[in-house]
């Protein structure tokens, strides 16, 4: 079948379950497909072949003897999904995206992982990242620039932008990604994917580097709502050692059950206007702003714009403690050389903080989580705002090696939407709902109070219904 990497997730699990497709063939396809088109694509840093064919051959066994026996697979058996390099997988390489770290093989899984492997899905691999997942942008010392498939010349965001080619190019279904300001939902806008960050704590962050600041979280990129569901729905669950946990979905359903019902029409509160502070939203996002608002109210939902004000101390708060996140991985001496000039300034500004400098940049974003919920989801349900303030920019646009301080304001001005639900832990999603008149794709973003996810996954499914493709399930 030349056409698998057509189908959907959720549809080639199914095949599987039911013996019309088998997991070998359905993880040769993909294999054949990296080998004949990453290299001018550049998503994967690390292919794992051998690992791939024996967890699809383990694969294909389990789902004969469930045949035989009557019981349920998981949603997700048997179907191939690449994790991000910034995740570690027991003897295989990990780079975090970095010179520095080029050849590390990692001595453990991480949970997330570990939760992939239990949920019999297949691992093709390690998808390409910026270096410690800091920039928006998929650019290394490990090799070429990873491309947007949709537009070779641009870029497809970052930090997980060799996840989203990935999916964008038929090199995998689906795909796991991590989020700590964007770095799902951004790459999902510019290569027009549903990018998917739950709540923080839904996904355990142990146990190799769990996330104090709360920002980071695993998430999912996919074509459909219901694929990037269920994937995060492979990925939750509470292990020993969370920093942060969160509550079960209503009524004991999952996440793609959720995604597969109409939501009750919500109240939903149009933020248009950056809170970031000289950031402009440029005419084709807004244009598609207006018509994801337009599409929303024809559901009948309630639709309201209401305005917030950039706020410079959100930014200051953000950089303090994401200087600090730079200079949390030990580089070996001698090493440092390796390492991007943006990280290599980010590290030096985190020997200016104090730790009291970065306990209370902690402690403002509790206070825009707390401004959030009582502001905003004390009258509204649901928030609607760009997911990017311009379109996919050109490879190397966001990059500025003499001068990284300008480098990244001009990332902050480029992504002043979706940082906020990191800072505050809440759940978001982007959905690929236009195209400019070059083609290229334009998301918005959604995002819900705190571990609302199935509202919001729901909500988003009925928005991009009548855009998902014929082979959903």
């Amino acid at each position: 079948m030349s056409d698998l990497h057509e189908m959907t997730a959720l549809a080639q699990a199914g095949a599987v379950a039911r013996g019309e497709l088998s997991p070998v063939e359905l993880t040769d396809h993909y294999l054949h497909r990296i080998a004949e088109l990453d290299g001018e694509l550049g998503a994967f840093l690390t292919v794992t072949p051998e690992l791939a064919r024996a967890a699809a051959r383990q694969a294909e066994q389990e789902a004969v003897t469930a045949r035989r026996d009557g019981t349920r697979l998981g949603v997700l058996h048997g179907v191939p999904v690449p994790v991000k390099d910034l995740v570690q997988v027991e003897g295989v390489r990990c780079t975090w995206g970095s010179a520095a770290f080029a050849d590390h093989v990692s001595d453990a899984d991480d949970h997330v992982v570990t939760r992939l492997r239990q949920a019999g899905t297949v691992l093709l691999g390690k998808t390409n990242t910026a270096e410690f997942g800091l920039p928006c942008y998929t650019e290394n010392r490990l090799g070429p620039p990873t491309r947007n498939p949709l537009a070779p010349e641009r870029s497809p965001g970052g930090s997980s932008g060799g996840a989203a080619a990935a999916v964008a190019a038929g090199l995998a279904p689906l795909a796991h990604g991590t989020d700590a300001g964007g770095s799902v939902r951004i790459p999902a806008s510019a290569c027009g994917l549903v990018g998917l960050k739950p709540s923080r704590g839904r996904i355990s962050n142990g146990p190799l580097r769990p996330d104090v600041t709360g920002l980071s979280t695993h998430g999912a990129l996919a074509r459909t709502v219901a694929d990037a569901a269920a994937l995060v729905d492979v990925m939750a669950g509470w292990m020993p050692g969370d920093v942060y946990t969160a509550p079960p979905h209503p009524g004991g359903l999952t996440l793609l059950e959720h995604a597969r019902r109409d939501p009750r029409p919500v109240r939903v509160v149009v933020l248009r206007d950056p809170m970031v502070p000289g950031a402009v939203l440029h005419p084709d996002c807004a244009a598609a702003l207006d018509s994801a608002a337009a599409a929303l109210e024809a559901l009948g939902h309630e639709v309201t714009a209401v305005e917030m004000p950039p706020d410079g101390d959100l930014v200051a708060a953000f950089t303090r403690v994401w200087s600090v996140e730079a200079a949390s991985y030990e580089v070996e001496p001698g090493r440092e050389g390796e390492l991007m000039p943006f990280t290599a300034w980010l590290r030096r500004v985190a020997d200016g903080v104090t730790a009291r400098e970065y306990a209370a940049a902690l402690a403002t974003f509790r206070g825009l989580g707390q401004l959030l919920t009582d502001l905003l989801f004390a009258s509204y349900d649901v928030i609607l705002s760009p997911a990017l303030a311009e379109p996919p920019v050109l490879i190397g646009e966001l990059r500025d090696d003499a001068d990284p301080a300008a480098e990244f304001a001009r990332m902050t001005a480029f992504m002043p939407y979706t940082t906020v639900h990191n800072l505050t832990g809440l759940p978001s999603i982007t959905v690929p709902l236009a195209r400019d008149a070059a083609g290229l794709p334009i998301g918005v973003l959604l995002g819900a109070r705190y571990a609302d996810e199935a509202l919001l996954v729901s909500l988003a499914a009925q928005l991009h219904r009548p855009r998902a493709t014929s082979t959903s399930t």
